[in-house]
């Protein structure tokens, strides 16, 4: 076995980056390789998900000789690999088949016979377009010098990262600072085995071979209502079963989350929620039957499907990593505890993203990697949870940043509500597709905004909009005196935000 006791940037990007061999002075002791003109590391980052790879690559482009580590044959993480990217490529392709297979299509004009579904080439759309971004951050990194290390990362000192290999070799690198950005993994359904065909999680709901007649879902949250859409729209019977009362998981404003539960439910997605489920096993002839009851406890139903999806959730993937003999207690959740400045208990070793306390969400991990390398870098450390949008990825899409109408309720904040239909839009009328509404929240006295809340066409893209309002302390009024292209979806923005403020919008 030979390990690198101490790794210079340059020999590391050899090895690693280039291809080629390793080069550079260098003197063996007892197995173990020391090159005798190489510097410390200034930051190794154990994770190469969304988090990882940005702060690797912000990192080196501030000057610091950066080491990326991950234990998965491609970078990217759970969000290029099994989660967002996947995700997305499967809701555009199936809502464009749900376009053309049902009437939509043939009222806008647009006939044709004998289309089909080719779920092969669909997957292997997805699969293309995940090669191709997992791709880029490998050129990424070697455009901006970053050096990639394959293996999985374990912490075995303050300033010492070893990174175990599959074939059960070990680099060990000396750094300055170690970045934690390890995410998350499925939480998985205790008593349900997952076999990634019958019974799936949401990886393997990612890359079913056909379509199932029945799916059952464990979970209406947003992973759960984005891929029980995909199946739906290609011609799966769809029911969830939610523990909550309520569908679109944690954050939602509830208003919406009801609107969006009776369109989901017209699309032919079925619901039981306040419920729970209580097992689930397969039989011998293929189905898989699960036992569900109601959260009171006076219920209790036999349900029966081809295919189980379990998405229960995410937890934190920290297995491994060497924190208990470095004296890093995790919290009650498995979560990795840091400071305002991303730093654990012990000040060499930061953590970002899935793996500490927040939303779960990719471009939280972005905004984090890049702040916490900046603050190492010694500039300023600031984020605004608030400001962080969250997206349901579904048709019509769900969007939100800041504070719903329930949080403001509870922490007992004088509002005002705006609201705006797209059924009133001049351009979501053209297009045909008028499911939803835009709703403001804004402080009572100042009118400054508090929270978006936007069901219908592009609210992933327009909730954007609110985001930077929120994080430059934008009133309402601010908001609807700006001037908004004619006839776009984002109108229904302005117009909400001048119903906010002015009582009234324009044009409803």
């Amino acid at each position: 076995m030979q390990s690198w006791c101490r790794l210079s940037s340059q020999a590391a990007r050899v090895l690693r980056v280039s291809g080629v061999s390793q080069r550079g002075p260098s003197i063996t002791v007892a197995g173990c390789r020391h090159y005798s003109d190489a510097a410390e590391a200034d930051l190794v980052v154990i994770g190469s998900g969304p988090g990882g790879y940005v702060a690797a690559i912000k990192a080196a482009q501030l000057g610091m000789k950066t080491v990326c580590v991950e234990k998965n044959p491609t970078l990217g993480g759970t969000c290029l690999n099994v989660g967002c990217i996947p995700s997305k490529a499967l809701l555009n392709n199936s809502h464009l088949y749900h376009m053309a297979h049902g009437k939509d299509f043939a009222n806008r004009g647009i006939e044709f016979d004998g289309i089909r579904l080719n779920l092969e080439q669909m997957m292997s759309q997805k699969s293309t377009a995940v090669k191709a971004l997992t791709g880029g951050i490998a050129h990424l990194f070697k455009q901006n010098k970053v050096t990639h290390l394959a293996g999985h990362g374990k912490i075995t000192g303050q300033n010492e990262v070893t990174v175990l290999k599959d074939d059960g070799g070990q680099d060990v690198v000396k750094t300055k600072n170690i970045m934690i950005a390890t995410g998350s993994e499925v939480t998985p359904f205790p008593g349900i085995e997952i076999d990634e065909e019958s019974i799936v999680s949401s990886t393997g709901a990612l890359s079913l071979k056909s379509v199932p007649e029945r799916m059952i879902q464990i979970g209406a949250g947003v992973i759960g209502v984005e891929l029980g859409s995909v199946w739906g729209r290609l011609g799966s019977k769809v029911t969830a079963v939610e523990f909550l009362g309520h569908v679109g998981g944690m954050g939602i404003d509830m208003e919406i989350s009801k609107g969006f539960q009776r369109i989901l439910k017209k699309q032919g997605m079925d619901f039981k929620l306040n419920t729970k489920v209580t097992s689930a096993s397969k039989r011998d002839d293929g189905v898989v039957e699960v036992k569900v009851q109601s959260v009171k406890g006076d219920k209790e139903e036999t349900l029966e499907c081809d295919v189980l999806l379990v998405c229960i959730g995410r937890r934190p993937y920290t297995n491994n990593l060497g924190l208990e003999d470095l004296g890093i207690q995790l919290d009650e959740r498995g979560r990795v505890p840091v400071n305002s400045r991303f730093q654990t208990s012990v000040p060499s070793v930061f953590a970002i993203g899935d793996c500490i306390a927040g939303p779960m969400l990719a471009h939280k991990a972005e905004d984090e990697g890049i702040i916490c390398v900046e603050g190492i870098a010694g500039g300023a450390v600031h984020i605004d949870y608030n400001c962080v949008p969250s997206v349901i990825y579904t048709h019509p899409e769900v969007a939100w940043v800041g504070k719903s109408e329930e949080m403001l309720k509870e922490e007992g904040v004088p509002y005002k509500v705006g609201k705006f239909p797209f059924a009133a839009n001049s351009r979501a009328k053209c297009n045909a597709d008028t499911d939803g509404l835009v709703k403001i929240l804004s402080h009572q006295e100042t009118d400054r905004m508090l929270g978006a809340h936007i069901m219908g066409p592009g609210a992933g893209e327009m909730i954007n909009e609110a985001a930077l309002a929120m994080e430059y302390g934008a009133s309402c009024e601010d908001v609807a005196r700006v001037c908004h292209a004619h006839p776009t979806c984002s109108e229904a923005f302005r117009e909400a935000n001048m119903a906010a403020y002015a009582g009234k919008p324009i044009n409803f």
